[in-house]
């Protein structure tokens, strides 16, 4: 076996740490090794991954000196951001509309610009999700910050403050937006890429008066996530117009002004464990076994009261109510419960 072969099948190895492509970014090719210099090529998110496969190469090859020159490190100092300049957009793994859609990004979200292909985005939001975004639905950063969120399921934008005036768009539930103006009952909205609208106070949500207690959050899940009841089942989806089990969570923990990590499996690894009886409001996980043993988390569902849950089913196809203990599969396949809120 070549010296070359050596490296490219441990450079294979070290990079799979870095295989989670939700949140990592890591492919590194061994171009060749030339009088004991091995170039290596490819990109890596930032610079701390390039210095980790550098240094484990370094440690397993001492005799072998590695050039980085051709590697392209996607996350730059200081960093350039933009926003989402529609109501929503989809988040892809592949940088097509017919890829897999792992994620949606609403009105206004931040996120940073790691690299364009044609007219393809590359981003990275706040919580480290990584997907492709279609650069034309993505805007400068807005100057003002959010004042209120969204907390109907959809928000109707009006020309002026009047149920009768020209429709001119909508926001969906968890868009954070910044009121410029109040007119009666109504607000007039300021939103990313330069649009406005007004929509009824109602439908808004003031920052400063997100819940502060942990049973002040379970009430407001609670109550938020019953709005979303006969939403149809999405995959990839985080907004009113269709949501999956993992969005319907992060949704209504945001909607209380708890960030909690987008997928399920991530969820379960983050979050604080809880045993029975369960709160209101207390996330409960289901699984598959693996192969290698131990579950692969593949669910997650928002709990009302001990064992009956809110989420959203594949087999239902939507959001609706469930008891665990009286559905075969979802009895059978829980595995455990996580809370990210206040004790």
């Amino acid at each position: 076996m070549t010296i070359l072969v050596q490296v490219r099948a441990a450079l294979a190895e070290v990079s799979q740490k870095y295989s989670d492509t939700r949140l990592c970014h890591c492919q590194l090719e061994a171009e060749a090794v030339v009088e004991n210099v091995c170039a290596l090529s490819g990109s890596v998110l930032d610079g701390e991954t390039l210095t980790a496969v550098h240094d484990t190469l370094t440690e397993q090859f001492p005799d072998l000196v590695f050039t980085a020159g051709a590697v392209r490190v996607l996350r730059s100092q200081p960093g350039q951001f933009c926003q989402v300049a529609t109501n929503v957009t989809g988040l892809y793994a592949q940088p097509s509309f017919q890829a897999e859609m792992v994620s949606q990004l609403v009105q206004g979200m931040r996120v940073e610009q790691l690299l364009e292909q044609g007219k393809w985005v590359y981003v990275r939001q706040d919580d480290g999700y990584l997907g492709w975004v279609y650069g034309s639905y993505l805007g400068e950063t807005a100057v003002s910050a959010p004042t209120h969120l969204v907390s109907s399921p959809i928000a109707l934008l009006h020309q002026s403050p009047d149920e009768t005036a020209l429709r001119v768009g909508r926001v969906l539930a968890g868009t954070a937006v910044c009121v410029t103006q109040t007119n009666n009952t109504w607000a007039q909205l300021s939103l990313a890429g330069g649009s406005t609208g007004w929509t009824p106070l109602a439908n808004l949500r003031p920052c400063d008066t997100l819940p502060q207690t942990g049973s002040a959050q379970r009430q407001q899940i609670i109550q938020d996530a019953t709005q979303f009841i006969g939403v149809p089942y999405l995959w990839g989806g985080c907004t009113s117009l269709g949501l999956d089990c993992s969005g319907l969570a992060q949704l209504t923990h945001r909607l209380a002004g708890v960030i909690i990590p987008r997928d399920a499996d991530m969820q379960y690894k983050a979050g604080r464990v809880v045993e029975p009886p369960f709160q209101p409001g207390d996330l409960l996980y289901f699984g598959n076994q693996r192969q290698t043993g131990g579950r692969a988390i593949t669910h997650v569902g928002i709990s009302l009261g001990d064992w009956r849950i809110l989420h959203a089913s594949v087999a239902r196809n939507g959001v609706y109510e469930d008891d665990i203990q009286t559905v075969p599969h979802l009895h059978q396949q829980f595995v455990g419960a996580r809370t990210f809120l206040r004790e």
